[in-house]
């Protein structure tokens, strides 16, 4: 978080998954959320309150009848202070008490009281999980407009294998994040971008491709999902994780790409085109491998199609936006990529860079506008520029 500090009242209930909440809890308060933690007795069974108190630096709360600290009614002080609840792990007990109405202890009736966001993460036995009556009060929640986030599948504390397993605690502080980020700007509207290399294949088992890791492409797509748009990634083969709250579509040619974009194009609002496309393909394909005999093997190779430029042609209401990675002449050439391709914004860098570019976290950037304005972007963080591009943007 950049800006102001976000509450996030943890609410943690009683399930061996408990201390993976510990590592939540760590997370967010390494993005500078304020937390506040509410314990079951259940809970305290497994892991200890100071434990609790220790990483999210306040004091536990966890009984409703304890002596208040300072003149407060402990539930409603939570509720209101909570810009978002998160219960990690959510048990079977907590979902069922919610979905009944029931408030008998101080982590039910926080919720209870509450008028900010609750996300529950279940976590329990597989066979609990898929029980009829949970999934009907997670259905019945989840109408009333209480989140969930999905359990994963794999082998749990008990033995068993199947759904039910609490996800990355990444993947939790994660949503988390972006559902308190600071800037909604781009909320209702839709999003696409394009990331990472594509393939140019030679014959069954070569091609030829580029160095691009995908990372800038990726983070445009997180800042835009963060600041409420709905996004679509198409992108190439990468080794970056998929994003989570994003339609991602994998491809590999230029072609493919060229469809999935083509596909998508008339309903988006803006398109970012951070995607490093094949501008070449052999003229001819082998359908065979092709056998080493020669000391020297010759491909003709042919212009493939200029997707961005396609882009630029047939637009009407959106915003596009295309990468120039240059070796040379860095702002000439993207200025006249901006003109002749009918892009509202270029975004120059220079590809020689040792320190930024291809692979690297961080990037260096000039940002060109059709309307002439041009911005040089210091070093930063490839996720930071995401937002500063988004900052440039006029959506007017």
């Amino acid at each position: 978080m950049d800006k102001c500090k976000k509450t996030v009242v943890v609410g943690v209930t009683g399930g061996i998954a408990v201390y993976k909440a510990l590592d939540v809890i760590s997370k967010l308060k390494k993005k500078n959320f304020d937390i506040h933690v509410v314990m079951t007795k259940s809970a305290m069974e497994f892991v200890t309150p100071l434990t609790f108190q220790t990483i999210s630096q306040n004091i536990v709360n966890s009984d409703m009848f304890s002596e208040p600290r300072a003149w407060e009614i402990q539930h409603i002080s939570l509720a209101k202070k909570a810009d978002l609840m998160l219960i990690v792990p959510a048990t079977a007990n907590i979902i069922g008490k919610v979905a009944s109405g029931i408030a008998d202890d101080l982590l039910s009736t926080t919720i209870m009281a509450t008028k900010s966001p609750v996300v529950f993460a279940p976590a329990m036995n597989t066979n609990m999980y898929n029980n009829p009556i949970v999934q009907q009060n997670i259905d019945k929640l989840s109408k009333l407009g209480y989140e969930f986030i999905k359990p994963d599948s794999g082998r749990l504390a008990c033995g068993d294998i199947g759904d039910g397993k609490l996800p990355d605690t990444s993947f939790i502080s994660g949503i988390i994040e972006s559902m308190l980020y600071d800037k909604k700007d781009l909320k209702g509207k839709n999003v696409l971008v394009t990331a990472g290399p594509t393939l140019a294949c030679i014959d069954p088992v070569r091609y030829i491709t580029n160095k691009s890791s995908g990372k800038m492409g990726y983070c445009i797509a997180e800042e835009a999902r963060d600041r409420g748009a709905k996004v679509t990634l198409i992108s190439g083969p990468t080794k970056l994780p998929i994003p989570f709250g994003i339609n991602h579509i994998g491809v590999n040619t230029n072609r493919e790409m060229l469809n999935a974009v083509l596909d998508n194009f008339d309903s988006q609002d803006i398109v970012v085109k951070a995607a490093a496309v094949a501008d070449y393909k052999p003229k001819v394909y082998s359908d065979i491998k092709i056998k080493k005999s020669e000391d020297e093997l010759s491909l003709n190779f042919v212009k493939d199609t200029d997707i961005l430029k396609r882009l630029g042609e047939i637009k009407t209401k959106q915003i596009l936006v295309g990468f120039a990675a240059e070796s040379n002449d860095l702002i000439k050439n993207a200025e006249g990529k901006l003109k002749r391709k009918n892009l509202d914004y270029i975004v120059a860098n220079n590809i020689t860079a040792v320190d930024t570019g291809f692979a690297s976290d961080d990037n260096k950037v000039t940002v060109l506008s059709k309307t002439g304005e041009k911005l040089d972007l210091l070093k930063m963080s490839k996720r930071q520029l995401a937002r500063k591009l988004f900052d440039i943007i006029d959506l007017a």
